[in-house]
């Protein structure tokens, strides 16, 4: 491989240099180093070297380096080269504070605090990333709940189309469901409808039953223009069984945004607040014994 590096550096190609070393590094990883310009800018930046991007022999000097370097910090870092050119490349976007110079003890002082800053900003980030994880998960089953229940009840079942390939009970939250929207529902608000978390219709007629945005930490303002925009689809507004399905911890959010002047059309609806403990505690007696859309109506809460 090196010698296949110094036969195109004999060639002098001029730009070839970064392509080249990034598709060698992809054949073996663990003997080629990727090369752009942050990974020579943070390399250049905690060695003090000058490499050059568009050198080979800059470059395999600094592939030099870098392995040395490797090697001193292996419990840190990974026999897999693009780790440690990772770090350069960091270091290179100024996502981390270079250390020091030995025997500077207030620069050594104000890096200390620059790097804790850094972890505490990573460490929020991974939370957040995890609150979201959480979020979406909590928010998969209770759409798997109202499919589930839709389904028993024998109705067809619509999931947003953004939501059709989640994970879900093994399978995918769309599985048994609609693939696609029926005609009289494909006019000018086809875009926001079809991402309704939920829509149950009549099997034969194709005729929309109900509808349902599960609110479970996102925008409730969002969901309520979407149950709005179905309820007007094909001009005056239509008498859909429409639910805002929430936490019950929610349920003063789902009221005082619901109870908005501008959403004064919506109230007319009819539309309805339905707990995620009403919703746990009785699906399965629903979907056993139930028959059409009263009983969940029956456990459902009017503004």
């Amino acid at each position: 491989m090196l010698q296949a590096i110094r036969t195109l550096e004999a060639k002098s190609i001029k730009g070839l240099g970064p392509a080249a070393a990034n598709l060698f590094y992809f054949i073996h990883p663990t003997i080629v180093v990727p090369f752009n310009t942050a990974i020579v800018k943070g390399y250049n930046a905690l060695t003090g070297a000058a490499v050059k991007l568009g050198r080979w022999d800059h470059y395999l000097a600094m592939r030099q380096g870098l392995i040395e370097f490797n090697q001193r910090h292996r419990d840190l870092l990974s026999n897999d080269l693009g780790a440690v050119a990772g770090l350069m490349f960091d270091l290179g976007m100024e996502r981390y504070p270079l250390p020091p110079a030995e025997g500077d003890a207030k620069a050594t002082d104000a890096w200390a605090k620059d790097l804790a800053a850094v972890r505490e900003e990573t460490a929020a980030f991974a939370k957040q990333l995890d609150k979201n994880r959480v979020s979406d998960e909590g928010h998969t089953e209770v759409q798997g709940w109202l499919r589930d229940l839709g389904l028993a009840l024998g109705f067809s079942v619509w999931i947003a189309s953004n939501d059709q390939s989640r994970p879900y009970n093994g399978g995918r939250l769309a599985d048994g469901c609609l693939t696609v929207l029926p005609l009289a529902l494909q006019n000018e608000g086809a875009d926001a409808v079809r991402l309704i978390d939920v829509i149950w219709l009549e099997r034969e007629s194709g005729t929309v039953v109900a509808a349902f945005e599960v609110e479970h930490t996102t925008s409730i303002y969002s969901g309520i223009v979407r149950l709005l925009d179905l309820a007007l689809s094909g001009g005056a507004a239509q008498r859909h069984h429409l639910f805002l399905v929430a936490p019950d911890e929610r349920e003063a959010d789902v009221r005082q945004q619901v109870l908005r002047p501008a959403f004064s059309q919506v109230r007319e609806l009819n539309i309805r607040y339905l707990p995620y403990g009403e919703l746990r505690q009785h699906r399965e007696a629903i979907a056993r014994f139930g028959v059409g859309i009263k009983p969940v109506e029956a456990i459902a809460r009017m503004f």
